[in-house]
């Protein structure tokens, strides 16, 4: 008899785990898929989980599972609706560690076997897993955040080391953590401080993957917000293409040399994608989306797929896409792009459309050498800028000094290009200018009518009227000298007629004067 207890004593602790290949996990009948009634795939069919003794780590270990973030809370009694079918688990006591649900202990005596009706289904509610990098000088280094309970909250500097900013710099997709400060490093937040005492081994892909202390529990003050560091996203290069900023797009992935570079899929390839590889690289403008290995296959790993960029994002690996490395791409799938050699501007000028002209390379902006420097080639920058057309192209002692590096010499256009970097020239930082001789343009979209200028017109408006009116009136005053002139001809030529024709003599009786 005591021999058969201890059979069932051992049954009744053992840990039941699940064939991977007939297990599955999921949340149902709630607002979102993070929330919902907990339901597990078992021999070919969906079942519910009793909650009896169902708590926090239980969920804990679902939400992280199902990748939503944090447990915010475990609902018993069916409250995301009653559930149909079987009841597969009964008694489920998880530690909160476990890396899948199949893995918790679960004092039964088997799948299937309970002691419940589905009035007791249990539920989770999950956080969105939400991590963000505030008041940094860009979008990768800054004050750690996270969102829980519908609130951004900090993270405190208590045990924060580098492998815990490696996992917040690659959830963001900034790439490699560099630094893990702490101290407030970027000013204290505010509000609720979410984590403490979080113990990242630097390859988990979420920081809600991570282990810390109960969310909300701590003894920090804001002083304590921890911050990371990051490297800026990815390396992105491009291979195969005519020149330096045109290509099939590689993402390097991985730590060591040549092997940790890859490629993208063309699956949703855009023109928004290709704007953030161009900006990453300092290639100005992006002017098409080539996909189907335009520029040739690549090798190797394939680590991005369904890339969606919004066209707004510093790197590639901010953009939305799937996992990475899972795909279902092959290399005649590869995806490139087209980018301008560089961006163009036109700075120190009373607007956008009138000043010196600047394009971005490597960067930093830098000025056009004004030797050479005509009006084809201002037509060609008022044409890319959309500022209309050329009024003139002189240097820029016309306009604020740039005090740059100078980019471009001996810049030769026809007038016809589309953009400056169709244009000959003698190659990107190849010779040195005088700042005094800087390019600069003005285009009719910039020029500007100050009250001075209208003043001025309309007093030349008012002379040339002036003048035209004494014009008309000295026409005018000629035309009728004239007619006086040949009526006076027209009399005394008549008057002679007369004398010629009927003489006159004294027996006539006449006397004319």
């Amino acid at each position: 008899m005591v021999r058969v207890s201890g059979v069932v004593l051992v049954l009744l602790i053992q840990t039941v785990t699940a064939d991977p290949a007939d297990y599955a996990l999921r949340l149902a009948g709630g607002p979102n898929k993070c929330s919902g009634r907990v339901e597990v795939y078992y021999n070919g069919s969906w079942g519910t989980v009793c909650d009896n003794q169902w708590d926090m780590d239980d969920a804990e270990v679902v939400c992280r599972e199902l990748d939503c973030g944090w447990a915010m809370a475990a609902p018993r009694s069916a409250h995301f609706g009653q559930g149909v079918g079987k009841i597969w688990l009964d008694l489920v006591n998880c530690a909160g560690s476990e890396s899948s649900f199949s893995r918790c202990d679960s004092n039964h005596l088997g799948y299937g076997i309970n002691s419940c009706d589905h009035h007791k289904d249990a539920g989770v509610y999950c956080s969105v897993d939400r991590v963000r990098l505030v008041n940094g000088p860009n979008s990768c280094s800054g004050r750690v955040e996270t969102y829980y309970n519908d609130t951004w909250g900090t993270v405190c500097d208590s045990l924060w080391d580098l492998n815990d900013a490696q996992v917040v710099c690659k959830q963001l997709g900034c790439g490699k953590a560099l630094s893990a400060p702490g101290k407030a490093r970027f000013g204290p937040g505010d509000g609720n401080i979410w984590l403490t005492h979080v113990r990242c081994a630097g390859t988990e892909s979420k920081l809600s993957h991570c282990h810390h202390m109960p969310i909300g529990l701590h003894i920090c003050e804001h002083s304590d917000d921890a911050g990371v560091v990051c490297e800026g996203g990815y390396p992105v290069r491009l291979v195969g293409g005519p020149k330096s900023c045109s290509g099939r797009v590689e993402m390097k992935y991985g730590d060591s040399g040549d092997d940790g570079w890859g490629t993208v899929c063309d699956d949703g390839w855009d023109l928004n994608d290709v704007q953030v590889v161009c900006t990453q690289l300092s290639c100005g403008k992006a002017l098409s989306a080539p996909g189907v290995a335009r520029f040739g296959q690549g090798s190797g790993d394939i680590w991005l797929d369904q890339v969606n960029c919004s066209g707004t994002e510093s790197s590639l690996s901010q953009c939305r896409h799937a996992e990475i490395g899972k795909h279902y791409c092959l290399h005649t799938n590869d995806a490139g792009v087209v980018c301008d050699d560089y961006a163009v501007r036109i700075a120190g000028g009373p607007n956008s459309c009138s000043g010196r002209v600047e394009i971005y390379y490597s960067n930093i902006w830098g000025t056009v050498c004004g030797e050479d420097w005509d009006l084809s080639a201002a037509q060609v920058v008022c044409r890319q800028l959309n500022c209309g057309w050329a009024v003139s192209g002189p240097l820029s002692s016309s306009f604020e000094h740039g005090y740059m590096k100078t980019w471009l010499t001996d810049v030769s256009c026809s007038g016809n290009e589309s953009r400056l970097s169709e244009c000959r020239h003698a190659g990107i930082g190849k010779d040195k200018c005088y700042h005094s001789a800087e390019a600069s343009v003005v285009c009719s979209e910039g020029v500007i009518l100050t009250p001075g200028g209208i003043a001025g017109i309309v007093i030349t408006v008012i002379i040339i009227v002036l003048l035209a009116a004494i014009l008309g009136f000295l026409y005018w005053k000629k035309k009728t000298q004239t007619g006086e002139i040949t009526g006076s001809s027209k009399l005394q030529h008549g008057e002679e007629e007369i004398n010629q024709g009927a003489p006159l003599t004294q027996d006539a009786g006449l006397v004319v004067a």
